[in-house]
């Protein structure tokens, strides 16, 4: 994807992802086009109406490329307008929680950024469909990483202080799961205090919940914790130490069905959904154009 031709490019910016004004950002945009032959638009998101005004700008301008200026929930919202298209989707992270970013190892320079979105490779990934009308690009999870997201949301703390903060809240709360999943002809009842539904490897932290995350294959990976300790989980979160294998399960899936006895929390790509009692989950393969950053030699 070389940076000779002329481009029309559309930025989706939101302006309080990673909680400061993006105003940096958008003077590094301007000014990168100033001398450039390219062409963009800026559309700064509102969480209003957001959906259908971004497909009214690309049926109506049909950018050539659309970037995220944001978190994961910029990623999520622009990924849904372009799901199907041929429209390559490249990530500038500049949220708080930036997983997607972590996974594709995306720099958070602006320079870097200018390389991934000129010269990196556009590749279809996998997508995880959830409960009809949702998608999942990253990870998806009922139970403790869900009501911390609600947490965090509801206390507009950022950074990882912030994160620390809220964890202890949320581990004083902790509740075993009682639930089931159903995967062909297979039912499995299991206790758990958290089960994620993985399409990649690794949280916005750095914690490898998935070691064998792939979003090229066809499949995605359910992650069963069915014991945890306040230590196990800190490491988890902040060091980037994997989970004990002896009290962790991994299936993977093309579709599957859980229900959770009683109402959980329940969270997709680190947006809270409220509480659940049933997810349906399938794969939709190579389902959405992602540039990828120039592998170095």
């Amino acid at each position: 994807m070389p940076d000779t031709e002329s481009l029309k490019i559309l930025f989706i910016m939101n302006p309080v992802a990673g909680g400061k004004h993006k105003a940096n950002w958008e003077l590094g945009i301007r000014e990168y086009f100033r001398n450039r032959p390219h062409k963009f638009e800026i559309y700064n998101t509102s969480g209003e109406n957001d959906q259908e005004s971004l497909r009214y700008w690309i049926k109506t301008w049909k950018p050539d490329r659309v970037v995220t200026v944001g978190g994961d929930g910029t990623l999520k919202l622009a990924a849904e307008v372009l799901l199907g298209s041929n429209i390559p989707l490249c990530i500038f992270p500049a949220g708080s929680a930036n997983g997607m970013a972590r996974e594709l190892k995306l720099s958070t320079t602006l320079e870097d950024c200018w390389d991934t979105l000129f010269n990196g490779e556009a590749k279809l990934i996998d997508v995880i469909r959830i409960n009809g009308d949702n998608i999942c690009i990253h990870l998806s999870d009922i139970g403790l990483n869900a009501q911390l997201v609600k947490y965090f949301e509801e206390n507009d703390v950022r950074g990882k202080l912030g994160y620390a903060k809220e964890i202890f809240k949320v581990l004083w709360k902790k509740r075993l799961m009682q639930l089931s999943i159903t995967k062909g002809n297979t039912t499995l009842i299991r206790n758990a205090f958290m089960i994620v539904l993985a399409n990649a490897s690794m949280y916005g932290t750095g914690a490898k919940i998935n070691p064998i995350g792939d979003l090229h294959d066809g499949l995605f990976e359910v992650v069963i914790l069915r014991k945890l300790s306040i230590i196990e989980l800190l490491k988890m979160l902040f060091l980037n130490r994997p989970f004990n294998p002896k009290k962790t399960e991994l299936l993977q899936a093309h579709s599957l069905t859980i229900e959770v006895k009683h109402r959980a929390y329940f969270q997709v790509d680190g947006e809270y959904l409220g509480k659940t009692k049933k997810v349906h989950a399938q794969i939709e393969r190579d389902a959405l154009l992602l540039i990828f950053p120039k592998v170095k030699e």
